[in-house]
């Protein structure tokens, strides 16, 4: 039997419904409750968890075939008040959240592992999260989507059955459970942090809930990274980061407060999983490989591979275990037909596939009716793999950007998609690599509306950016910060990578694979093997992959200087406040209101010309601490409606504000 296994992931009704069953008395010591009993040894017997919460009180969690606890017969306690007893409930609130595909009934491709959930906060082997990277491929089919974006991958929606385009005003229960979610988020953010425990956490989850059963599942993966967070920040986990609670409560505000309004808009509506659709015959040619490793306790690894016209797709080996899984799966079969090849050879061949089939977010089925073949590789000169380096960065991270700040959802499905460009790194600085981006060589290429030539290697707009490397993930078991740490101790190295864009900072990408820039001694030095690319995540960066000090060029004083828009603007005084309404609740803003800081910050922020947050600020300040007399004339806190809206408009507005400074951070220097 192993003692220290894992809590399994839980479904989130599940949960709400177990603190729901307890009496007044019991939900008041629950969160005592949750850290008294996640701190007891587990017990694995077979499939089943058990923890001895006292001596007549066995809890015995069973998870079902997907792994998740799904049913109320899958958690038992042995004590007098099961089911509606404290031990059942606190266990299953420390249990992680299950994302709710997962406890959907398996699609057509029943040997093609759960997607993990996108961008959580992730538990290390020391149960501390680390940032995760998630199955970011998407955009399938082109044909099927319309339009074809600019770099020639299109876009499929899924799961609703409605046209994009099409306003369908929502239905009285899903106006409900927006109403509901509104007021249960917005007592959250009233309470703050500290306030938001296990009972107002079941109260989002019950509400999320009943938003899943209206259709409405964009506001239920909202609420459910929500409640993510606010278990990360009671938990005062590593890395956990402040930011991501914010933006997902404010997504969650602003999408449940529009769909309470009877906003037509569909795009609030959402899309939830859908099956493997045939999508034909595919060749695809593999650029590199990302470790997973999810909140949920999954592990594993996605390759990323594109296709002659540039659309990317992926195939993934995820299960449950975490890190260690991680790392195993690198060199795992791929799951597709016949094909007999592992991670890390796809990651640098190719497949050619007969009756493919696609998922909505570009993973690609491993069915009965699927045939593979393997075939040879590009490399990252050739074909679509080298178009994907030709193109200015600052473009490519131009339409990275362009959905909407204020959507988390959204945002983050359009900046997955990788970029490609060259860089000669500068050095450490900090908690990141600094790096300058060199401009795209090639043949001539013609002038879009309003933009210049970029001819003989000359970059369109003058020199490229002051660029920040930052790892894509800590944990020690991976290779990204050792790999960077390695690239930054020889400035001047030329290096192609193969990034994602951040969009929360400025002139920031988080690389994900490098090789070598074609025709220059200054340039890394891979073994064969290899076949010119490092997969950042997995493979290890060797002194003797670096070229010798003596031949780079060392970088020139003025590569130093970064420029960042968002640390030069005073937005951070409407940052900090807004921060503090949800790590310190109502009464912290209240009290920065009454000590004339929120007057102050207002002053320095119309001078700088924020005339707009200025007046935000000072409004969410005064709702802050807008006092009411119940009946009897005793002062008591208004109404949490006020607040979370002025809170919301300041939130809405500062990331706006800050998406247009950080998409100025990467246009090119004149």
């Amino acid at each position: 039997m192993n003692t220290s296994a894992t809590l399994p992931p839980a479904a989130p009704h599940l949960v709400a419904a177990a603190v729901d069953g307890l009496t007044s008395r019991l939900r008041k010591k629950l969160d005592a409750a949750v850290g008294q009993y996640a701190a007891l040894d587990r017990v694995a017997d077979g499939a089943d968890v058990v923890v001895t919460c006292g001596e007549d009180a066995v809890v015995t969690l069973s998870p079902g075939p997907s792994g998740v606890i799904a049913e109320e017969g899958q958690a038992r306690c042995s004590c007098l008040l099961a089911p509606r007893c404290l031990h059942r409930a606190a266990l299953l609130t420390a249990c992680p959240l299950a994302d709710p595909a997962d406890t959907l009934p398996p699609d057509d491709e029943t040997d093609t592992p759960p997607s993990p959930p996108g961008r959580p906060d992730t538990p290390s082997a020391d149960g501390h999260p680390t940032r995760a990277t998630a199955e970011p491929a998407r955009r399938p089919d082109a044909d099927q989507a319309g339009a074809a974006s600019g770099s020639g991958a299109g876009h499929v929606g899924a799961g609703s059955g409605r046209d994009s385009g099409e306003a369908v005003v929502p239905g009285a229960a899903q106006v409900a459970a927006a109403a509901g979610l509104w007021r249960a988020a917005a007592a959250v953010l009233s309470a703050g942090v500290p306030g938001a425990g296990a009972v107002p956490q079941a109260e989002l989850l019950r509400a999320a809930h009943t938003a899943r059963l209206a259709g409405l599942p964009k506001a239920e993966a909202a609420t459910l990274r929500v409640v993510r967070g606010l278990r990360a920040a009671r938990a005062r986990y590593d890395g956990h980061r402040l930011a991501d609670l914010v933006s997902a409560l404010r997504e969650l505000l602003l999408t449940a407060g529009r769909l309470a309004a009877s906003d037509p808009d569909p795009a609030l509506v959402g899309t939830v999983r859908r099956g493997y659709r045939p999508n034909g015959g595919l060749k695809v040619y593999g650029v590199f490989r990302e470790p997973v490793i999810s909140s949920t306790g999954y592990g594993g690894v996605v390759t990323h591979l594109v296709t002659d016209d540039g659309r990317w797709f992926s195939v993934a080996d995820v299960k449950p275990g975490g890190p260690a899984r991680a790392r195993g799966a690198a060199t795992a079969t791929v799951a597709i037909g016949a094909a007999m090849m592992s991670h890390a050879q796809l990651a640098r061949g190719g497949l050619l596939i007969a009756g493919a089939t696609v998922s909505p977010d570009g993973r690609l089925g491993a069915g009965k009716g699927v045939r593979a073949t393997p075939v040879t590789g590009l490399a990252w000169t050739d074909g679509p793999l080298g178009a994907l380096f030709a193109r200015p960065l600052s473009e490519a991270v131009g339409d990275r950007l362009a959905a909407g700040a204020w959507s988390e959802e959204e945002s983050a499905e359009q900046v997955r998609e990788p970029v490609g460009c060259d860089l000669v790194i500068v050095g450490a600085a900090g908690d990141h690599v600094l790096a300058r981006h060199l401009p795209p060589t090639g043949p001539p290429q013609p002038a879009e509306a309003g933009g210049a030539v970029e001819a003989g290697g000359e970059a369109m707009g003058g020199e490229g950016p002051v660029v920040r490397l930052v790892p894509a993930n800590r944990h020690p078991d991976l290779g990204y910060v050792e790999n960077l740490r390695r690239l930054a101790s020889r400035p001047g190295l030329r290096v192609r990578v193969v990034a994602r864009v951040e969009p929360g900072r400025a002139a920031t990408l988080v690389p994900l694979a490098v090789g070598p820039v074609a025709g220059e001694e200054a340039t890394l030095r891979l073994p064969a093997e290899w076949q010119g690319r490092a997969d950042l995540g997995y493979d290890r960066l060797q002194g003797s992959h670096l070229p010798p000090a003596d031949a780079c060029p060392p970088p020139g004083q003025d590569a130093y200087a970064e420029v960042d828009p968002l640390d030069g603007a005073p937005l951070w005084r409407v940052r900090r406040l807004v921060e503090l309404a949800v790590s310190g609740g109502r009464r912290a803003v209240a009290e920065s209101a009454r000590g004339g800081d929120a007057r102050g910050q207002a002053a320095s922020l119309r001078r700088a010309g924020f005339r707009t947050a200025a007046d935000l600020a000072v409004a969410l300040a005064d709702e802050a601490d807008r006092r009411e007399r119940d009946v009897f004339g005793r002062l008591s806190e208004a109404e949490p409606d006020g607040y979370a809206r002025a809170w919301l408009a300041a939130a809405t507005h500062l990331a706006a504000t800050e998406r247009a400074l950080v998409r100025t951070s990467w246009q090119a220097t004149p």
